[in-house]
């Protein structure tokens, strides 16, 4: 396929970000609106931050906060500026956070996806993401629905009814995780049904690994990843080039260092951060908690936004030692206080029945003391004791851990 949703994905690089960042502005100004925004920003100037170093100095939003402070009040935690009735839809996803659904019928930037999915006018798309509660069915039925499908809403489980729906209404495209996806197509096979109607399928919330992607592919099933969060909907989706996975367009896009907002080089891996240029619901750098890392150069499929490498793992690398908590956020704090820093990871281990810290540095120099100067730090920040290691610069692994726990399991 080298059909393109429309010419915003195939625009030059330049001008998407002037796009973007033009209109970012306009959408500070309205998450300054809504009080704990106006808190977590203080006193910021909009109409200065147009570029994304400027970006960069804005402090980041976690995910992993937001339960709590949507505890304080309820039911957004004052980060969204309009009332909840001013909403078409609320839902409420694991934490439990509470998002609503935002305007228009695409709300949540899914036709994009589906298109480089191969989704088309007149298809007919099995979703099986959850209605109750959750956004996912409606995420991926307002974009289907965008694009002129029908959509039969058949959320997850219940097997037997699934088979009955796909005789009588002979879906051409299935939208959910690949693990109910296998389940489908098995129950089909065992019970001699012929659901060969399904020709082309977008899978998120779950690894996708290759065996499984051959092994839908030997079905006859096309199958394309989408990366998505309950918040924000699309980030990025996975395109015919089958190499990495495009930005969503409207959204800014950073990858930051775990415990930081500070973003990394390109082919790094760091925690992805969001801003949401919808002024009715603004994120400004949402930390979603994932890993990836950002590829050279843009895909083969014509598309011109940046790609992902896709999913990654988790950011959130707290660990309990000895009793204490130490997070990414703690070992950051070390390396802001050590200018000869490039890089650290905390490995923690076991020994003689007791925890173990090693803070490994990659460092640009090493003057007298360092060594012993980083130990005092490192127990200052984490009120723990570990020993410090000296490695010159590109010895860690690029796999975005600023926390290693490689203590034995059980």
């Amino acid at each position: 396929m080298t059909e393109h949703h429309d010419a915003l994905e195939t625009r030059s690089p330049d001008a998407r970000e002037a796009d973007l960042f033009a209109r970012l502005p306009a959408v500070l100004a309205a998450a300054l609106q809504a009080p704990a925004y106006a808190r977590h920003l203080g006193p910021i100037d909009p109409g200065a931050i147009t570029d994304r170093n400027a970006l960069s100095t804005l402090p980041v939003l976690r995910k992993a906060e937001l339960p709590a402070l949507q505890k304080e009040a309820w039911p957004f935690g004052g980060f969204v500026p309009a009332a909840p009735g001013g909403f078409g839809r609320l839902f409420t996803s694991p934490g439990p956070i509470f998002e609503p659904e935002g305007a228009g019928i695409d709300p949540w930037g899914a036709a994009r996806g589906l298109f480089a999915a191969g989704f088309r006018p007149g298809d007919i798309v099995l979703n099986t993401f959850g209605y109750h509660l959750t956004p996912g069915g409606f995420i991926m039925d307002s974009g289907a629905r965008a694009l002129g499908c029908a959509v039969i809403p058949a959320g997850p489980g219940n097997t037997e009814q699934q088979m009955e729906v796909i005789a009588a209404y002979r879906p051409t495209a299935y939208a959910g995780t690949p693990d109910f996806l296998k389940i489908l197509v098995e129950a089909a096979e065992s019970r001699g049904i012929d659901i060969s109607c399904i020709k082309r399928a977008v899978v998120s919330g779950a690894a996708f690994p290759p065996s499984l992607q051959a092994w839908v592919r030997e079905r006859g099933i096309d199958a394309y990843q989408l990366y998505a969060t309950a918040d924000v909907g699309i980030i990025a989706y996975e395109t015919s080039a089958r190499e990495g996975m495009v930005l969503n367009e409207n959204l800014i896009v950073e990858i930051v260092r775990p415990g930081t907002g500070n973003p990394v080089a390109e082919g790094e891996v760091g925690e992805i951060v969001v801003t949401n240029l919808d002024p009715h619901h603004p994120q400004i750098r949402l930390a979603v908690g994932d890993l990836t890392a950002l590829m050279p150069g843009t895909s083969a499929c014509g598309r011109t936004n940046a790609r992902i490498k896709g999913w990654m793992g988790r950011a959130d690398q707290t660990a309990k030692i000895k009793g204490m908590f130490v997070r990414p956020e703690q070992i950051a704090e070390i390396a802001r206080r050590h200018s000869e820093v490039h890089k650290l990871r905390l490995v923690v281990g076991r020994a003689n029945e007791a925890d173990t810290m090693t803070l490994k540095a990659e460092i640009y120099a090493q003057p007298a003391g360092l060594i012993d100067a980083m130990s005092s730090t490192l127990q200052q920040v984490t009120k723990l004791r570990g020993a410090v290691e000296i490695l010159p610069l590109g010895s860690l692994p690029n796999d975005g851990k600023v926390i290693a726990d490689e203590r034995p399991v059980g």
